[in-house]
């Protein structure tokens, strides 16, 4: 009866670490995964604040770019202005080296063909202008697309990288929890197979005991049985009597 009580309640106590180590390992896990919740939300908020930041760089850089086109635009502007004004002085030098050295008759054609001439060449001077000004603008405006996108690339590309280190990250977090939950259990395990078997031998070793301890009370008690009864056969002997031991032999040759 005692034995058997040993035995539940080591049940019982290998009961109660199980269950008292599944909810030590249950909180741990709850913990860990609100920890990895709390990372992934905060991942996604940055991510969110910096395409926030971006966009609003992009949106800006937007606004000021007329801004800066009309600065490009008065410096071709300038440039334009500077060449007509050579022009027109490379002009006046020639037109007045014509008339020294040519006659008078002939004043007014080449005033006429110098004129035409110069008329040509502002006009061409004005045309390249305003090419240069769209060629300016256009191009300003494709390579502002070109930045912005490659910059969105670049900031999609890095924030992808950042998710993939934190989900790489938790996965082994995960994975270091699992092996020692498992680690964890088996020595559990292990404790409570060596507490069995040292109560198993307990048991076995006060078994033995108890039996070697029945069987010398046995023994004592046929030893005692035996010395009273030498001593009655004595006693029957001296008062005439035949002894036990030859009665029962007697009726056993009877049988």
């Amino acid at each position: 009866m005692e034995h058997a009580l040993m035995i539940r309640q080591d049940e019982s106590t290998q009961e109660l670490e199980q269950r008292h180590l599944h909810t030590l390992q249950r909180l741990r896990f709850e913990l860990m995964r609100h920890q990895h919740q709390t990372e992934l939300e905060n991942q996604e908020e940055y991510n969110s604040r910096r395409q926030r930041e971006l966009h609003r760089k992009h949106a800006l850089e937007r606004r000021q770019q007329p801004r800066n086109l009309k600065t490009l635009e008065m410096q071709i502007k300038k440039q334009f202005q500077d060449t007509c004004k050579v022009q027109n002085k490379q002009y006046k030098a020639l037109r007045n080296h014509q008339l020294e050295v040519s006659p008078k008759s002939d004043h007014k054609a080449i005033l006429k063909s110098l004129k035409e001439e110069q008329t040509r060449k502002l006009a061409q001077l004005a045309e390249q202008y305003e090419q240069s000004i769209n060629e300016m603008m256009a191009s300003q405006s494709l390579r502002l697309d070109e930045e912005q996108e490659a910059e969105c690339q670049a900031l999609r590309q890095q924030l992808h990288q950042e998710m993939e280190l934190l989900d790489a990250y938790q996965n082994k977090t995960k994975a270091q929890m699992e092996a020692q939950h498992e680690r964890e259990l088996q020595k559990l395990e292990q404790k409570a197979s060596l507490r069995r078997a040292h109560l198993e031998q307990k048991i076995e070793e006060e078994l033995a005991s108890l039996h070697k301890e029945r069987t010398e009370k046995i023994k004592h008690l046929f030893e005692r049985q035996e010395r009273e009864l030498e001593m009655f056969d004595s006693e029957s002997a001296r008062l005439g009597f035949g002894s036990l031991a030859s009665f029962d032999f007697l009726k056993d040759e009877a049988r």
